[in-house]
């Protein structure tokens, strides 16, 4: 008889468990808006699940506004708006029905994130789900970062699972393009901030990660 061919499931953190991305986008509007500026979403959306080392939203306002940026009251004021709205947030739709199927099904679940672990495991202990995921792995115990397939592909080692069997959700093209890099079939579920993205290369796309069950994923993956 053949594995299953899903032996284990890697989440991405920010944007996919939970919404975190809409109010730090909001928070740099907020910070542009106070210079007189607008901050595209085309231009931001290109740092989800990165850092800023390819595009700086601080050196871009500097080059607007052609003048200094009070960076230390910014940095404080927009963390600060960010992390307010956030602390209000649960879990994403769906998240945790796929976590509790899958725990009951026996595969593993890991969450693979460019940011810190402290962010991504207090987050993880507030929403109650920590207990649900076997394995983390953030910026802390790697290299580099997405898109480099680093995160992807120690998680998988860690888990003791092949990554074409380590079935990774993404919400973002750096994501995306660091599970292709690492052998791992990808699952899109973009969020406010992605969603005019094209994803291309992705096992699937969907609205909701409600729309993921362990059931659809082999279907999704041996296309």
């Amino acid at each position: 008889m053949n594995p299953h061919p899903v032996q284990a499931l890697i989440f991405d953190f920010d944007g996919l468990i939970v919404d975190t991305e809409v109010p730090l986008f909001e928070a740099w509007q907020e910070n542009y808006a106070a210079y007189g500026h607008d901050l595209r979403l085309e231009d931001y959306a290109g740092c989800i699940g990165t850092d800023f080392s390819g595009w700086d939203p601080k050196s871009n306002l500097e080059n607007l506004t052609g003048g200094p940026v009070d960076w230390d009251h910014w940095d404080t004021e927009r963390e600060r708006h960010a992390h307010e709205k956030i602390e209000q947030l649960g879990p994403l739709p769906g998240v945790g029905e796929l976590l509790h199927e899958a725990e009951a099904a026996g595969i593993p679940c890991a969450v693979a994130s460019s940011s810190s672990r402290g962010w991504v495991e207090r987050n993880l202990h507030r929403i109650g789900l920590f207990e649900k995921v076997k394995l983390t792995r953030c910026r802390d115990d790697v290299s580099a970062i997405k898109p480099d397939p680093e995160l992807f592909q120690t998680t998988a080692e860690k888990l003791g699972v092949p990554p074409e069997n380590a079935v990774v959700l993404e919400d973002s093209l750096n994501g995306l393009r660091a599970a292709i890099s690492a052998g791992n079939p990808c699952v899109v579920v973009p969020n406010r901030i992605t969603a005019h993205l094209e994803f291309e290369g992705a096992a699937a796309r969907v609205s909701s990660m409600e729309e993921v069950s362990v059931q659809k994923l082999p279907e999704w993956i041996q296309r």
